[in-house]
């Protein structure tokens, strides 16, 4: 049974908590992320990109997902990440999973509005929730994206293309990036208050590696409920990765269970540190 990811970081809103949602790359990151939210009983949302769901493909994910998360005593929702392509939303709306981000964002906004109540429609029909970007979040991330702005909208626009739609989370642009930042980021809390003012709809902080604890506690003190998290599982298991290899070739032992249960540990440290400044820890 997944879990509701509407349900999940409703909660998380009413409570003053962000529920972590951690993009997943395999087997073992999503082992170790799992096995983080358990270690401290934190609500957890598996987060798959494009990419990888069309790497391992719908089926395998979602057996590689009930199988890392059955009889765990945390609630953990399965949510397909930054999507433009509607076949692949298709796939895995079919297949039950939690919840989509529809990212129609490289659209205008006549587009963007209509494909987004279509995609509401198919997928609460289905039981799966849909968040919603409609104006980009800077960056690429596993090839989805873009570096510069494309477009932006006031929150009034926002909050109402989410009422015409019908969308259950908003990811609005709140001055962060994907990827690791190069500079500071401008950070922008008071659109989120502003957002919280006009609707009920969660809202999402994406690009949240690199930001430090203080700027996640001022993102949810302001009404943000679910960060999402992928950079940081990357970095931590390809560093680990590299640092194991260098190990093995300097002592001529190439035993890849070894590397794997080093890359577990890295990818779950990283991520238990996120859930305690999220404040989700304590809370399943």
């Amino acid at each position: 049974m997944f879990a509701s990811t509407l349900e999940l970081v409703r909660r998380g809103r009413e409570q003053g908590y962000a529920v972590p949602a951690v993009n997943v790359l395999d087997d073992l990151s999503l082992r170790a992320v799992v096995a983080a939210a358990v270690a401290v009983r934190s609500p957890l949302i598996v987060q798959i990109s494009v990419k990888t769901v069309r790497s391992i493909g719908t089926e395998l994910t979602t057996t590689m997902f009930r199988l890392a998360t059955r009889d765990q005593p945390v609630p953990i929702a399965l949510h397909l990440d930054h999507c433009p392509d509607r076949a692949v939303i298709d796939d895995v709306v079919a297949a039950g999973w939690s919840s989509v981000l529809f990212d129609a964002s490289d659209r205008d906004l006549a587009t963007a509005e209509r494909e987004t109540a279509e995609v509401v429609a198919q997928a609460h029909a289905a039981g799966v929730d849909v968040e919603s970007e409609i104006e980009n979040i800077i960056g690429v991330e596993d090839g989805v994206g873009s570096d510069v702005a494309l477009h932006a909208y006031t929150v009034e626009e926002l909050a109402a293309v989410a009422e015409r739609t019908g969308v259950d989370l908003l990811a609005p642009q709140l001055g962060t990036a994907h990827g690791e930042y190069r500079s500071a980021p401008v950070l922008r809390p008071d659109r989120v208050r502003a957002l919280v003012a006009l609707t009920d709809r969660p809202v999402v902080l994406h690009g949240g590696t690199g930001l430090s604890a203080d700027d996640f506690r001022t993102f949810i003190e302001a009404g943000v409920s679910k960060i999402n998290i992928s950079t940081a599982v990357k970095t931590s298991y390809m560093r680990s990765a590299e640092k194991h290899l260098a190990w093995a070739r300097e002592n001529g032992k190439w035993d890849p269970p070894s590397m794997f249960r080093d890359i577990s540990s890295a990818v779950q440290a990283a991520i238990t540190t996120h859930l305690e400044e999220f404040g989700s820890a304590g809370r399943a």
